[in-house]
């Protein structure tokens, strides 16, 4: 929230009164005060103790002051006022009456993008997403999916805005930075909504931004949210389809979770089990002992749905080399492609393969 909003509030309230009057934020900050001076001070101690207390309105070092009201489990902001007597709690009270409403106020008309935020984050109680949504007029049973915009190379600042510009309704559709090079787009859509229309919106995001910015990024597009609840499972969906992509689709640029397929069951598994299944697998050689020249037959084979004279005239070869190059990679590996079974299982191992050498490049 910013702290102008208090500090104007607070400013008012200084010709009413000769008491010392104030408001610290979660980490004991004063951010606003009737005395500019004080503005800035760090009350580490007075905020620990707004914290840990159960009571509404708190005395402690010549202080009497009372938590904000908050939708979390912890109070973001206080207000205090100086002295411990009657004239002080009255006060501070009131003073918690007025700058409570310009809270609420303030949050009503801008604080949407940061509820959204902090449910994609999980930064919020599941149980305290249906109360906020209420006291923000935020429709809870709304259809939303998440894009996760990850700028790859150079990181311009400006893709937010170019974001923004393209999802002008600040009330339906949020754009959420979320770190340097991370942009949320929490997008409204229809319930009937399939993954071309979907795709078609990303595409749209990616082209504003190499249009505009001439910056290249990659896309992740988590399920649809039937309920505010779910927001953070289309964020987190997202992010999966980001990771896993760069491992087994690095080739595109826009990726959606529903369409991951095996991929994202192997790309959760421990890579010891990983180990141990490319041990069973190549029982008679190692995969490793494939050349280049026929990993890419392989992958020629499988794009062409195990088809030989297909992948022959894709290859530019004769009908017979292929068939001689499976004959040879089933007398090294045990595994005949032409079979359906066996194809299934050197697919499935070629991906693992692939997982674990992401695996070990993250450890460097």
């Amino acid at each position: 929230m910013t702290n102008h909003i208090f500090f104007d509030t607070i400013q008012q309230m200084k010709a009413a009164t000769e008491r010392e009057l104030g408001v610290i934020d979660a980490e004991g900050t004063v951010v606003a005060c009737t005395n500019p001076a004080e503005v800035g001070v760090k009350l580490p101690k007075l905020a620990r103790v707004v914290a840990l207390s159960e009571d509404h309105v708190i005395h402690f070092s010549g202080k009497t002051v009372q938590a904000l009201t908050n939708y979390g489990s912890s109070f973001d902001y206080a207000v205090y006022v100086e002295g411990e007597d009657d004239a002080a709690r009255s006060l501070c009270m009131m003073a918690h009456v007025a700058l409570n409403c310009t809270k609420i106020y303030y949050e009503e008309k801008h604080d949407k993008a940061t509820f959204v935020k902090n449910i994609i984050t999980d930064n919020i109680l599941p149980g305290d997403i249906y109360i906020r949504a209420k006291e923000l007029h935020f429709a809870a049973d709304q259809n939303h999916t998440v894009f996760l915009v990850r700028q790859m190379g150079s990181v311009d600042v400006g893709a937010v805005d170019v974001l923004q510009n393209l999802f002008p309704d600040r009330q339906q559709d949020f754009v959420i930075s979320i770190n340097e090079t991370d942009v949320a787009v929490v997008k409204t859509v229809a319930a009937e909504a399939d993954q071309s229309e979907l795709m078609a919106l990303a595409t749209q995001m990616e082209d504003a931004l190499k249009s505009q910015l001439f910056i290249k990024t990659i896309i992740g597009i988590g399920g649809i949210a039937e309920h505010l609840r779910e927001l953070a499972d289309s964020y987190k969906e997202a992010q999966v389809a980001i990771e896993v992509g760069k491992v087994f689709d690095t080739e595109k640029s826009i990726i959606t979770y529903e369409n991951l397929g095996i991929g994202r069951l192997i790309y959760q598994l421990p890579t010891t089990l990983c180990e141990i299944f490319l041990g069973e697998v190549f029982k008679k050689n190692s995969i490793d002992t494939l050349d280049q020249e026929t990993l890419f037959t392989i992958n020629k084979f499988f794009e062409n749905n195990l088809n030989v004279s297909e992948t022959s005239r894709k290859l530019f070869v004769h009908r017979n080399t292929l068939v001689y190059r499976l004959e040879k990679i089933k007398k090294l590996t045990g595994l005949d492609l032409r079979e359906f079974d066996h194809a299934i299982i050197f697919k499935v191992a070629l991906m693992v393969k692939k997982y674990l050498a992401s695996r070990d490049n993250k450890m460097f």
